[in-house]
C-alpha cells in the first residue's frame, strides 16, 4: 500500500484540506492508499485545523475536524512513500533534512509549480475557498498519477 504524506509549515490549513480532500477520493475510488499530513514546524502541534479550513471541508462534505496538527519526523522519512510539499518553501525545508521523494502539489493538476498559497493572505473566507478548489484539483492529479505509477 502507497502512503502520501501532505506538508506545510504548520498543519493547521493547507496541508490537513490536503489530507481530508486526498482520504475522501481515495474512499471514493476504493484505492489502497494511505494518508496523512504534518507541519515543519510544531508550533501548532496538538491543536486542530483552523476553523475556516474545517468550514470550507466541511461544505465539501469532508469531516477534518478530529484531525490534530503535527510536525515531521524523521520516521516520515520511511514511512511515505511520498511527501508532497504545498510550496516551495515547504518543500526546501523537507530537502534540507534529509527527505527524498519529495514533490510539489503545484506540480500537479495545471498549476506549472506554482504554491499552494496561505488562505491566510487572503482576505476573509474567500482565501480558503480558493485555496480548498486549488487542492482538491492537485490533489485527484497527484493521486491518479500514483496510482498509475507515473510519478
Amino acid at each position: 500500500m502507497k502512503r502520501i504524506l501532505f506538508v506545510c509549515l504548520g498543519n493547521i490549513c493547507r496541508s490537513p484540506l490536503a489530507e481530508g480532500i486526498a482520504a475522501h477520493y481515495i474512499a471514493k475510488q476504493s484505492l489502497k492508499i494511505e494518508v496523512d499530513s504534518a507541519g515543519t514546524s510544531d508550533w501548532h502541534a496538538g491543536e486542530s485545523p483552523c476553523t475556516n479550513s474545517i468550514k470550507v471541508a466541511r461544505q465539501h462534505g469532508i469531516d477534518i475536524a478530529s484531525y490534530r496538527a503535527r510536525a515531521v519526523t524523521d520516521n516520515d522519512k520511511i514511512d511515505f512513500d511520498y511527501i508532497v510539499a504545498l510550496d516551495h518553501q515547504n518543500m526546501s525545508d523537507l530537502l534540507s533534512r534529509g527527505f527524498h521523494n519529495v514533490h510539489l502539489l503545484g506540480d500537479f493538476g495545471g498549476y506549472n509549480g506554482e504554491d499552494v498559497p496561505d488562505p491566510y493572505f487572503f482576505p476573509g473566507f474567500e482565501g480558503f475557498e480558493k485555496v480548498y478548489t486549488m487542492i482538491e484539483r492537485a490533489v485527484h492529479d497527484f493521486i491518479e498519477k500514483v496510482q498509475h505509477e507515473s510519478i
